[in-house]
């Protein structure tokens, strides 16, 4: 049997946790896309070196639960405002990487005034946007972004847009703001869409070094529990449902 200790050489390591991240047992759902993001974060964050100086806004949602697993200062910020407090926090303290973590219900719905003037001034910020198309935590009510006709907790025969008008793509209205320099939107469903999900991260990151303005990662995500699918049925419906029409990629690089 190999020795235990030449086992563990450095050499031999397929792969290691990221120390940002903490012992916590993650407490999302099965298959929630929330974790494989934060996994992505805190890699940038060890590999840039920046675990000191690196501010996280959390606001309310699933996204509250970030400073559970993300070993950083974290300030919590009231429903949708993470913007706007992440605005206070870049411009009081203009040495410290600062990202805002939000939800879908939460940065398209009440957020929308924070996100779009926060754009638009090009703060020297990171938002990363997690869209699963509903409110997660809440029960899974219709959100700004869900599809037509997907059904939720408040629209059970799917999303009618005459009573409640058409899916909002926010990261195409957030590209078109002079403030914005890198906008991307990305997936991270398989190891391939993981890889291209941490590169576009870590540009984020290193456009905030750069003082380059405002970043914007959306994310298109799973929700299984809202959903009502299995991860594996979750992920199948995002490929077919939701990548045509949040189509994956760069929308603006600058």
């Amino acid at each position: 049997m190999a020795d235990i200790k030449e086992i563990m050489k450095p050499e031999n390591l397929v792969y290691g946790k990221s120390k940002v991240l903490t012992d916590n047992v993650m407490s999302y759902c099965p298959g929630c896309t929330h974790g494989v993001v934060h996994k992505l974060i805190a890699e940038v964050i060890e590999e840039m070196d920046i675990q000191e100086k690196t501010i996280g806004i959390c606001p309310v949602g699933c996204s509250v639960l970030a400073y559970n697993f993300l070993d950083i200062d974290w300030q919590q910020a009231a429903h949708g405002r993470a913007p706007a407090v992440a605005t206070a926090v870049s411009r009081l303290k203009p040495e410290k990487i600062v990202f805002a973590y939000q939800g879908d219900g939460d940065l398209a719905s009440i957020g929308t005034a924070e996100i779009i003037h926060a754009c638009n001034r090009g703060e020297n910020i990171v938002v990363i946007f997690i869209n699963n198309g509903i409110y997660g935590m809440t029960g899974g009510q219709m959100a700004p972004t869900t599809l037509e006709g997907m059904p939720t907790s408040t629209s059970p025969y799917g999303r009618d847009i005459k009573l409640a008008g058409h899916p909002l793509r926010i990261t195409e209205l957030i590209a078109q703001l002079p403030g914005t320099t890198f906008v991307t939107r990305q997936s991270a469903h398989t190891p391939a869409a993981v890889r291209k999900c941490k590169k576009a991260i870590r540009k984020a990151f290193d456009n905030v070094e750069g003082k380059k303005g405002t970043s914007f990662i959306e994310v298109v995500s799973t929700c299984s529990s809202g959903w009502k699918l299995s991860p594996v049925k979750s992920n199948e419906w995002m490929v077919e449902h939701m990548f045509p029409f949040y189509k994956l990629g760069d929308l603006k690089d600058e």
